[in-house]
């Protein structure tokens, strides 16, 4: 069983890797007959993989696309590339592809050997950076897919937490039973029920530390108006670390709430549209305007996003310059 198993894994990494195989090609990098080949497709056959025949003297097998995504068999090198690169996008600005990220990270994270792992570490930090770039606020990838394994298992998760230098509190550890990660502008939040203050509360993920899953299984609270990614929003406006900005954006409402209406609050204006933005992070309303191709300026801005700001590009020192006459 051994054997026939190794050699199906094999022969679907063979398929995965060739457009076309020849039932004799396969059977010689297979070392066995072609017959043997037939059953071994077959096999996969029935777990799943869409293995198409090809008749005729140039005919072979194909794995051809299928409508649903069955196990994928991946050498080392694929998979420090598969993880880095959902690292990149668990942190990147397109819209619903962070959280997918995320969870495909955890699921991956959950079979790589230490080795590999250290691979993928070592990869990220040697990146470098293009010229225009801004790098996302550093999340420790562990941390990343502890607490989005505990919040797809519904594990009560305990874990230290840094609050914000100005709020004046010291770090502590906080026991919890987590709902969901929220991604909000460059950075992660942790929405999750605090068992000891019987309350909702709102975690920012770099300032998270230590993550441990527990035994304890629960059964997930309902949110507080049933949208968790509406309750993270609502939950960080006016924070202590809230910075609010607001622009008149010279583009169509709809254009622009389709590049970062999640957000912010876009609403109509004789030029445009007026864009309202709330974050801790003056670099993603730098990020989010520039990239929205169009011209803007400033009705409100606080000296820390014109700091971020200055010396960045034509338009956006256009958009300082007018905001200071």
């Amino acid at each position: 069983m051994a054997d026939t198993t190794t050699r199906t894994l094999k022969l679907l990494a063979l398929l995965q890797a060739h457009r076309l195989w020849s039932a004799v090609e396969l059977a010689d990098r297979l070392e066995t007959t072609e017959r043997t080949v037939r059953r071994d497709v077959e096999r996969l056959r029935d777990l799943g993989y869409p293995v198409q025949s090809v008749r005729g003297s140039g005919g072979g097998y194909q794995l051809a696309p299928g409508g649903s995504l069955p196990p994928l068999v991946v050498d080392e090198e694929e998979a420090v590339a598969i993880v880095s690169a959902l690292r990149t996008a668990a942190h990147g600005s397109a819209a619903g592809m962070a959280e997918a990220s995320v969870r495909a990270l955890a699921k991956v994270m959950q079979v790589l050997s230490p080795r590999l792992r250290r691979r993928a570490d070592a990869l990220r930090a040697m990146s470098v950076l293009l010229p225009g770039e801004q790098q996302a606020p550093a999340v420790d990838a562990e941390t990343l897919t502890t607490v989005a394994l505990a919040c797809r298992d519904a594990t009560e998760l305990t874990f230290d937490y840094a609050p914000a230098p100005r709020a004046g509190r010291a770090s502590g550890t906080r026991r919890t039973e987590p709902l969901r990660l929220i991604p909000v502008g460059r950075r992660w939040y942790l929405l999750a029920y605090d068992l000891d203050r019987q309350d909702w509360r709102t975690f920012r993920l770099d300032r998270l530390s230590a993550a441990q899953p527990q035994k304890r299984r629960f059964a997930p609270r309902a949110v507080p108006g049933g949208d968790p990614a509406a309750y993270v929003r609502e939950s960080l406006r006016g924070g202590r670390d809230q910075l609010q900005v607001r622009a008149v954006v010279h583009a169509e409402p709809e254009a622009v709430r389709g590049r970062i209406g999640r957000w912010s609050e876009v609403t109509e204006h004789p030029d445009g549209c007026l864009v309202t933005m709330q974050t801790d992070d003056p670099g993603w309303i730098a990020l989010a305007l520039g990239g929205l191709d169009a011209d803007y300026e400033f009705v409100e801005v606080p000296a820390d996003v014109v700091r971020a700001l200055r010396g960045r590009n034509v338009r956006e020192a256009r958009a300082l310059y007018l905001s200071e006459r």
